[in-house]
């Protein structure tokens, strides 16, 4: 799977929280910087590198939504099954020290998957992610998550859904819908909206979740 990063790793708090941050463009070291302006609560980040975006990070396998991309490969369950059995048990932790999934764009579809599909999260931050995904909507709606979360974190640029793309359209109206699904689930959620679009200010929309994850987490 790659290299795996560590911000404060060694943190003199044995349980505080553990982000797994799942990777592509972004710089791990720039959103541990902009999380610690954000937030003076304990914990550490662990970046998990992504070999293949559209494979690895896709639900299942799907038409690609811009000419020229490939398509989607469907390859997150065993992207998954591989962080749960050897990347997580890989990182120091503590038995009661949360753990957090995290990720941009895909990887923010992929953490919000994550849910229904691994018990070894407690929370989730998708920051802007791809649900506009399709069928992961419906996937949501008809299936149990595998371990409740505790809390979970959505946000988007405002200018996200403003797009030709009737595919990429709906990302804001099903962000909005799953947040009501969950909250009605009585799991503490917040979707966040951003100035600006997918691809302005990944590592702050990043640090803002993980800052108001930290804030509600209990260690």
């Amino acid at each position: 799977m790659g290299t795996l990063f560590y911000f404060d790793g060694k943190s003199d708090a044995a349980d505080a929280p553990i982000i797994f941050l799942l990777t592509g463009d972004e710089d791990g070291a720039r959103v541990w910087d902009a999380a610690r302006k954000l937030t003076a609560r304990p914990f550490s980040l662990v970046t998990v590198p992504v070999a293949d975006w559209n494979r690895d990070l896709s639900p299942w396998a799907a038409r690609r939504v811009f000419k020229g991309e490939e398509d989607f490969g469907g390859g997150a369950d065993a992207f998954l099954q591989t962080l749960e059995s050897e990347i997580v048990p890989a990182v120091r932790a503590e038995a009661d020290a949360p753990r957090i999934l995290a990720g941009y764009s895909l990887a923010g579809l992929c953490a919000a998957y994550a849910a229904y599909r691994t018990t070894a999260f407690s929370g989730v931050i998708s920051a802007s992610g791809s649900l506009w995904f399709p069928g992961f909507l419906d996937f949501a709606a008809s299936h149990a998550f595998a371990r409740k979360p505790e809390r979970l974190y959505f946000s988007l640029g405002d200018k996200e859904s403003r797009t030709k793309n009737p595919v990429m359209r709906l990302v804001e109206d099903n962000t909005r819908k799953l947040c009501d699904a969950y909250t009605a689930q009585g799991i503490e959620t917040t979707f966040e909206r951003n100035p600006g679009n997918h691809f302005q200010d990944a590592e702050l929309r990043l640090a803002k979740g993980i800052a108001w994850i930290l804030e509600g987490t209990q260690t």
